[in-house]
């Protein structure tokens, strides 16, 4: 259990110097024990302190460290419940299951294929983050094989899926630097598995059936020397899984209990790849560290990708484009301008449908602090000026020949304005983006 705040100012020089920044070493501890200032403010602080001290300055969750360089992922260090508190920091990664009994060829048709699982969505760049090589074969020396394979031409960090010390040994050792995920010590091989990972400097994966004994593995693991673990539950169904995750961070953040103060890692297993979306779109969602599939159906893996960037931005902060002037094809001083806000979702939406509809166009994107626009236009962040004032600042007026403005909508009601403060006409456009190539087709043509 976490140390309270009289238990942290029992610990403290008690002298009030301020030299932490606060007032007293009483509010210093109150901001220690709830995770607001760090042990190292207070410069005087004993070294016998530091070590009672170190559990309760310690975060409620591990940051774990998977993989390295370019391949490196973290997970863990989370310190919220729910998103709008603050925000989640550190997405959850998708990792995708690849077996050792794959021949030479399959094997690199699965590794060129898993190395394409990129995608561009509102002009972020998203992808998966690990491939999880499992020992299916149970033989070390295939696995080995197959773990230096993925290693060298994987374009991800690798976790590496065996009950056997001794297959895990000679996957892992060979390939340590690059620092693999080894999955998984259980209640029978932890502490030979504790062993490699110790020795190897690697992160290591726990498992159990159930909170009560992962808890019991991972004690036995941090007290074996592994340094950096991830545990897994065991729970396979939707219903047990998600309670098992959110007891998990529950009792990580509400209760600072240590044995569960570890990012989850989840296995999604199922018959139909439907069903394996929705158990690791869950999982996701609340609140693994890392999910598994098995998958690598591009068609499978966007919507899991998609659910997770949304999850993981920063719900006071919208995802925002540029607000200048873009150009859709070749434009011309014949070409349509239209105007949009600069809120992404919004502005991609728009790009699309223009870029579907084939006419060459300009779009203008108007700042409106990254907001859509019937809440800017609520909010007076979409006005006659702001209009007026992202043309003049992107230079419309030198772009074309002609004088002609087509706006949402959805702000049909502020033509008029937008004519008085700009001086060019104003054409209502379509209120659905899925309607505007009709319209730049058929009208504007």
């Amino acid at each position: 259990m976490a140390l309270t705040a009289m238990d942290i100012f029992k610990l403290l020089p008690r002298t009030n110097c301020r030299d932490c920044g606060q007032a007293t070493c009483l509010a210093f501890a109150m901001q220690i024990a709830q995770k607001k200032a760090k042990l190292e403010d207070c410069p005087h602080v004993s070294d016998e302190a530091k070590a009672a001290l170190g559990a309760a300055a310690a975060p409620p969750i591990q940051l774990v460290t998977v993989g390295a360089g370019t391949k490196q992922f973290q997970a863990g260090n989370e310190t919220q419940l729910f998103r709008h508190d603050e925000k989640f920091h550190h997405p959850c990664g998708v990792a995708v299951r690849v077996s050792d009994t794959l021949d030479d060829a399959a094997l690199a048709a699965k590794i060129a294929k898993t190395n394409k699982l990129k995608f561009v969505r509102v002009g972020l760049d998203i992808q998966i983050d690990l491939i999880a090589l499992e020992n299916e074969s149970g033989d070390a020396a295939t696995f080995a094989k197959a773990a230096k394979t993925l290693d060298a031409e994987s374009g991800y960090a690798l976790i590496l899926m065996t009950r056997s010390p001794e297959a895990m040994k000679a996957a892992a050792e060979p390939i340590a630097a690059s620092k693999p995920l080894l999955y998984a010590a259980d209640a029978d091989n932890v502490a030979d598995m504790a062993a490699v990972a110790k020795a190897l400097k690697c992160p290591l994966a726990v498992v159990g059936e159930g909170l009560e004994a992962v808890a019991e593995v991972s004690e036995k693991a941090k007290a074996a020397g592994a340094e950096q673990v991830m545990i897994d539950p065991g729970l396979r169904d939707i219903k047990g899984g998600l309670q098992a995750l959110t007891h998990t961070r529950r009792a990580a953040l509400k209760k600072q209990f240590r044995p569960l103060g570890y990012p989850p890692i989840a296995l999604a297993e199922a018959d139909e790849p439907v069903d394996e979306l929705m158990l690791a779109t869950t999982f996701l969602l609340k609140y693994a560290g890392i999910v598994v599939v098995r998958s690598d159906n591009p068609a499978d893996i966007l919507p899991l990708l998609t659910a997770r960037m949304n999850i993981y931005t920063d719900p006071q902060k919208p995802i925002q484009v540029e607000p200048k002037l873009y150009e859709v094809g070749e434009p011309t001083d014949a070409s349509p301008v239209l105007f949009t806000t600069n809120f992404s979702l919004t502005y991609y939406s728009v790009e699309g449908e223009v870029e579907a509809s084939r006419v060459p166009a300009y779009i203008l994107a108007v700042d409106t602090e990254g907001t859509s626009v019937l809440t800017a236009y609520s909010g007076d962040k979409l006005n006659e000026k702001t209009v007026k004032d992202a043309m003049d600042k992107a230079s419309v007026e030198g772009k074309v020949a002609h004088r002609k403005l087509i706006i949402p909508g959805y702000v049909a009601v502020l033509s008029g304005k937008i004519e008085e403060a700009t001086g060019w006409e104003v054409l209502v456009g379509p209120k659905e983006a899925s309607f505007i190539p009709k319209y730049l087709q058929e009208v504007w043509s």
